[in-house]
């Protein structure tokens, strides 16, 4: 079972795809916090604990199932801005969208995701994807969001 502490940020404009998403995660067996923003704005500003997440105390380890097509900023800027900072470089990266072209998915590993998952078209494709996403975030090891941050 996955460390419980990990915090699932999945950033998801759809919310048909993000509720699909949670509820697979969960019907694999995933207990963990899921924290749903719909845009690149919102998850930058949970990360960075700006905005609406001012208040909130990195403390524990993050993941982010981030999608590339998103109002305000797009997926691409989220993951470049994340991997040219050297506080956030070390947090994993899954890119969860529909795209599947080809050279989309070079730039995002260029950029420093950890992974490239391709959310199927047809539903029973998409659960099947999800699920075997939860089935890996069950046993991934993670480092703590508070043990990243580096002193300038």
């Amino acid at each position: 079972m996955a460390n419980r502490e990990l915090v699932i940020l999945l950033a998801e404009d759809d919310e048909g795809h993000a509720y699909l998403v949670q509820q697979n995660l969960l019907d694999a067996g995933l207990t963990n916090q899921i924290v749903h923003v719909p845009d690149g704005q919102e998850a930058l500003d949970y990360i960075h604990s700006t905005g609406n997440y001012q208040n909130r105390v990195p403390n524990g380890p993050v993941l982010i199932l981030l999608d590339i097509n998103m109002p305000r900023v797009d997926g691409l800027e989220v993951l470049r801005q994340l991997k040219a900072n050297p506080n956030t470089i070390d947090i994993p990266v899954i890119m969860l969208t529909t795209t599947d072209d080809p050279r989309e998915v070079l730039r995002c590993y260029e950029l420093g995701c950890a992974s490239y998952v391709t959310k199927p078209v047809e539903y029973e494709r998409f659960v099947e994807a999800i699920r075997r996403l939860g089935l890996f975030l069950a046993i991934v090891q993670i480092p703590r969001e508070d043990a990243r941050r580096r002193s300038p």
